[in-house]
């Protein structure tokens, strides 16, 4: 059956590669919301595409009225940036939690599927080796340190649209991003710290000149996944086949590239050497050491290591991702720069 899937942040990371996929790969079509259009240019003009430019938080009748066409709703919008988390905690909870809720709810009273963004940051510092969705606890630190505001906006509507599920009232799966990278996924000259993701910090440090600032030296690890690999999951959970991620939860991230942040400096350092354009600059790059507070201030606390366990996903959507980190900041440098 032909879906009809609405996409609530159309031009973010996430949302422009999916709709590309949707619309090279199915006969689906998409309605898309976000207030920027600039990473859909390829597509704007697809006749299975209908892009509305506009804010969630006002265009409200429409979105009622999106979500009562729609066969499946992807509320994408978020912020996902730690240094966020600390400078605008109240910021971070209205969009990730109050303007999303309002989305869910539209789900429930037109008895439409969610497919929800969860996040990694879930689970906070949990000490398992690697993070399974249905036994892993979730560890968030004290009030204090508002980095877990982000962490705990996501875990409470996890748990709503669990209950409205339960109570059968939504038909939904829950995904956790744990670090997905590649093309566009941040704006490389966003130049103060904490301003973008590590990945694309790191390439905007080196190209400007400036060392990589390692938070604590860079210890922490983190598993990074090629957007590709994350996107084929989506693309088999908005599928369902057979029902088959019906009020289920996934991880999607890449075990096997489990790397600590300064080997992750190092890497794409490397890389870049092999970019004539680039070349200068990363033959002089440094890595230096900087407290937690000194980049995120405060109210900012760590984790040590983030991996997932990706084995629902590999059973039950038949998913397994095969992009090795080496060839995913190649792609990714690719792009920005060839």
């Amino acid at each position: 059956m032909t879906k009809k899937v609405f996409i609530i942040g159309a031009n973010g990371f996430i949302g422009s590669h999916l709709i590309e996929q949707i619309l090279e790969h199915t006969d689906w079509s998409v309605i898309g919301l976000d207030l920027h259009q600039q990473n859909l240019t390829n597509v704007l003009s697809h006749e299975r595409l209908s892009f509305k430019q506009g804010d969630m938080f006002t265009e409200t009748a429409w979105i009622d009225a999106m979500v009562e066409q729609a066969d499946v709703v992807l509320p994408l919008a978020a912020i996902a940036n730690p240094a966020l988390y600390v400078k605008d905690p109240l910021r971070v909870f209205e969009l990730d939690f109050e303007a999303n809720l309002a989305i869910v709810r539209l789900c429930v009273k037109h008895k439409k599927r969610v497919v929800f963004p969860s996040t990694s940051e879930v689970y906070g510092m949990c000490e398992d080796k690697e993070f399974d969705e249905e036994t892993s606890n979730f560890v968030l630190g004290p009030i204090n340190k508002p980095r877990w505001i982000y962490s705990c906006s996501k875990q409470l509507l996890d748990r709503v649209i669990s209950a409205y599920g339960q109570q059968g009232d939504l038909a939904y799966t829950l995904f956790r991003p744990f670090n997905f990278m590649g093309p566009r996924l941040d704006n490389l000259h966003a130049a103060g710290a904490g301003g973008a993701r590590a990945f694309t910090q790191f390439v905007g440090n080196v190209m400007r000149g400036q060392p990589i600032q390692l938070v604590d030296g860079g210890k922490q690890q983190r598993c990074y996944i090629y957007v590709d690999d994350a996107i084929d999951a989506l693309m088999r959970i908005i599928e369902n086949k057979n029902d088959c991620a019906a009020q289920q939860i996934f991880n999607i991230g890449n075990p096997h590239n489990n790397v600590s942040m300064h080997t992750l400096a190092e890497m794409v350092i490397a890389e870049m050497k092999n970019f004539p354009s680039l070349a200068e600059q990363a033959n002089k790059a440094e890595i230096v050491s900087v407290s937690a507070e000194a980049y995120f201030g405060a109210g900012y606390q760590d984790v040590n290591a983030r991996v997932p366990s990706i084995k629902r996903a590999e059973t039950i959507l038949h998913w397994k991702p095969v992009t090795s980190l080496q060839k995913g900041i190649r792609k990714t440098l690719e792009f920005y720069f060839s």
